[in-house]
């Protein structure tokens, strides 16, 4: 599963520097990141 966890932050990465604009956008980013960091370390499903 981590493979199908990182497809899935690069997915969202991708359409959130495709649809939003100025620091929303950093933000929401360094979120999915985190959050996959996250998910990865607490073993995935």
């Amino acid at each position: 599963m981590e493979i199908a966890t990182v497809i899935v932050a690069l997915v969202l990465v991708f359409i959130a520097w495709k649809v939003l604009t100025g620091i929303v956008k950093f933000g929401l980013i360094a979120l999915v990141v985190v959050a996959a960091i996250w998910f990865l370390t607490q073993g995935g499903m």
